[in-house]
């Protein structure tokens, strides 16, 4: 029996929201005080449900005493202004919780995320579980913020300052043996507080990426705890995610709980579904386009301003002799 897999562009119309609409609902909501940086930076102006971010949601985050961290100078992005943090937090691709991007947002609001425990399995020398909060202590004094380019394979793009540690740090932890070439990370998957994992049952929960191990060790390879100066909201991938900024974002695992070291490489989520059009290395690249559509272009939030896609998403400098 041929069982056909929903793919991300096959949405119900009940789910989708009308590009104009979504736009138009931004701008109300920007013209009441509701979005920007000042409420941010303000610490005082709250928008919809409490959320400085404009999440529209009313939680507390465990972690938002650890905030905010230094930032990096080293890593800039002077082309391009920050994104508004309203558009960063509300239009995101979470499909755990929906195929809607506009929506994740509301839905995350019984997501816990504390306590929380990574764990270390495969080839290395230090397998088990560590506590978040342990990790975090472990970390603090390498903590940072970068601002980095992000680009979906949709074609959006946003420039975010994200706060974390490198992803090498991590992996020092579990001490990997010599025969580790690959790491592959797991979300977690709580289908009774991510409504879309039985909505979407066909498709081979929990979402699972991968790196190489050459990749997973790059200085630009970042686990993320933060966004703004503030600690990282569920729908942006609390309480840990992974940046990888020169890749697509489907590569940029959130909602962190697992990492394997493989000797052979990981089979990833969308290309274990649709591997003609999502590669295991999905490095953003204008000269390969996508097979439903070039490349070339991208489309810079919030006013999905065109701009000209580069290579490796402007990072070659540092990813560049990985692929050579």
């Amino acid at each position: 029996m041929l069982v056909k897999i929903r793919k991300p562009w096959d949405l119900p119309d009940n789910q989708v929201t009308d590009e104009s609409t979504y736009w138009n609902r931004r701008k109300v909501l920007k013209s009441l005080g509701l979005t920007g940086t000042a409420s941010l930076i303000g610490g005082c102006g709250l928008s919809v449900g409490g959320d400085p971010f404009g999440s529209l949601e009313d939680f507390d985050n465990p972690y938002a005493s650890r905030f905010p961290y230094p930032r990096n100078e080293d890593f800039q992005v002077p082309e391009r202004p920050l994104t508004d943090p309203f558009d960063a937090t509300t239009y995101n691709n979470f499909y755990e919780f929906t195929r809607s991007k506009d929506s994740v947002h509301l839905l995350v609001g019984n997501f816990q995320i504390a306590p929380w425990q990574i764990e270390f399995a495969g080839l290395c020398n230090n397998p088990g579980v560590i506590n978040l909060e342990d990790l975090l202590d472990q970390m603090d004094d390498i903590t940072e913020e970068r601002i980095y380019r992000f680009r979906c394979v949709e074609r959006w793009a946003m420039t975010v300052p994200w706060t974390g540690f490198p992803l090498a740090a991590l992996i020092a932890l579990a001490d990997p043996m010599a025969g580790a070439n690959f790491v592959q990370m797991v979300s977690e998957n709580r289908p009774d507080e991510m409504p879309n994992v039985d909505a979407d049952a066909n498709l081979p929960w929990p979402y699972f990426e991968g790196l190489t191990m050459e990749e997973a060790m790059n200085p630009l390879s970042m686990m993320v705890t933060g966004i703004y100066g503030q600690a990282l909201p569920r729908q942006n991938g609390a309480p840990l995610r992974l940046i990888v900024p020169w890749k697509y974002g489907y590569k940029n695992i959130k909602s962190v709980i697992r990492i394997v070291f493989t000797e052979d490489q990981p089979p990833t989520f969308w290309n274990t579904i649709e591997p003609a059009e999502y590669s295991f290395l999905s490095n953003v690249d204008p000269d390969t386009p996508h097979p439903r559509w070039s490349q070339a272009e991208e489309w810079l939030l919030p006013g999905r301003e065109p701009i000209p896609t580069m290579k490796y998403n402007g990072y070659g400098e540092f990813v560049a002799d990985l692929y050579e």
